[in-house]
């Protein structure tokens, strides 16, 4: 079979074929009608055929840090369904928090004929901004800013900001803060500049040192939680840069029988499914996380669209859960 037999089995053009195996623009009764045919015959067209005709493969390559978390599944969902609905194929690469092997899913994204690539990065080096600013399709990060470059990221300084400020007019005057790894910009950096400035602008600025810095596990959590107490003694609050985090501060709380919320108050980041089902529920930021991932995706389009380069960073807002 081929489009000439399959435009004639409908009783339409073989443009009208093209047009819809590349969802171009039919009427619904030219649609349905080669959609009967499809549907009956089996028929595939060849991607070989297609590539080499339109030099597009309707692949996108998405490289994210890792696949255990529920922002990072959001950021996915959200990629998925626009993908789909644009008519594209997704090629996941899960780089396990490793920037070196971000760098190499890039090379082979690169050489493999992707249409763009989408990167959920956590730290960026110098060879990151080498590799994107010299790609050979568009590249879109998700979740960082990344100055130059299309982004979209969340408004993670103000977020911490907020929440901390919130937490200290409810009483809470001894907080701590459990932190990522401060050469990741936006969970890292900018979650902790937004804490340090709160308890600052509060008068309280002695809080600012009340600080460990943890992985993105709840066993990472329990543990940096002991080592937050034992270093600062007897706390309000704690502030955690993620929910992750903040569930295991709680679980190891709860084992030293210090009562949450009565004599710690815990909060986290990303309004996750699990945070919702604590009880009571968690304090935390919500992210949208999924509008993110559709953006990246339109972004993207949006450079496959035209010739010239087309940059753009956009900034997401969040609000308060309590």
């Amino acid at each position: 079979m081929n489009i000439a037999e399959i435009a004639k089995m409908a009783g339409v053009s073989s443009a009208a074929v093209s047009r819809y195996f590349n969802h171009g623009y039919i009427s619904e009764q030219k649609r349905e009608s080669i959609r009967k045919v499809v549907e009956k015959t089996g028929y595939r067209p060849s991607i070989q055929a297609q590539t080499l005709r339109t030099k597009k493969t309707n692949m996108i390559g998405v490289i994210v840090p890792k696949i255990a978390s529920g922002s990072i599944g959001k950021v996915v969902e959200g990629i998925l369904s626009e993908l789909n609905r644009k008519g594209y194929q997704m090629l996941l690469a899960v780089a396990q928090n490793d920037p070196e092997m971000e760098l190499k899913y890039l090379s082979s994204f690169y050489d493999n004929q992707v249409d763009g690539v989408i990167l959920s990065g956590t730290v960026f080096t110098d060879e990151h901004e080498k590799m994107i600013k010299n790609a050979s399709v568009p590249v879109v990060v998700v979740g960082q800013w990344f100055p130059g470059h299309c982004s979209v990221f969340h408004d993670d300084y103000h977020a911490t900001y907020d929440l901390t400020k919130t937490i200290l007019e409810r009483g809470r005057r001894k907080l701590g803060y459990i932190g990522a790894l401060l050469q990741d910009t936006a969970t890292g950096q900018q979650r902790y500049k937004g804490y340090c400035d709160a308890v600052c602008d509060m008068g309280y600025a002695s809080l600012a040192g009340n600080f460990v810095t943890s992985d993105f596990t709840v066993s990472a959590g329990y543990e940096r939680a002991g080592e937050l107490l034992g270093r600062c003694g007897n706390l309000d609050g704690i502030v955690c840069a993620t929910d992750t985090m903040a569930i295991g501060a709680i679980q190891y709380l709860k084992n030293q029988h210090i009562n949450v919320p009565g004599q710690i108050l815990v909060a986290g980041h990303g309004d996750s499914d699990i945070a919702r089902m604590m009880d009571p529920p968690l304090m935390t930021v919500h992210f949208s996380y999924e509008k993110s991932g559709v953006i990246a995706v339109q972004m993207l389009m949006e450079q496959l669209g035209h010739e010239e380069s087309v940059m753009k960073e956009v900034k997401l807002g969040y609000h308060i859960v309590a």
